[in-house]
């Protein structure tokens, strides 16, 4: 079974930073990463990996994520969108 690792968190990010910068810094990771937040309503979940998906939520400061990730190296996934994002 696959190691999985979860986290709530925060969106706190500055205007300089980009949804591209943020898919950069986790191309290299093996892990699957999702981030599931409440968009109009409705939950949406998408795999960070695709840049779509990342349009899709529409990221503002103060919204609620839950990150999901999933896969060997899912530790360092987490903290480095929590690191990215908070």
């Amino acid at each position: 079974m696959e190691k999985e690792c979860t986290k709530d968190i925060i969106v706190n990010i500055s205007e300089d930073q980009t949804i591209t910068d943020l898919s950069k810094s986790i191309q290299p990771l093996k892990s699957e990463i999702f981030l599931k937040k409440q968009v109009r309503g409705m939950i949406v979940e998408v795999n960070l990996k695709s840049f779509l998906g990342l349009i899709t939520l529409q990221l503002q400061n103060g919204d609620k994520l839950f990150i999901r990730a999933v896969g060997d190296d899912c530790d360092l996934a987490v903290e480095e969108i929590e690191k990215y994002l908070t």
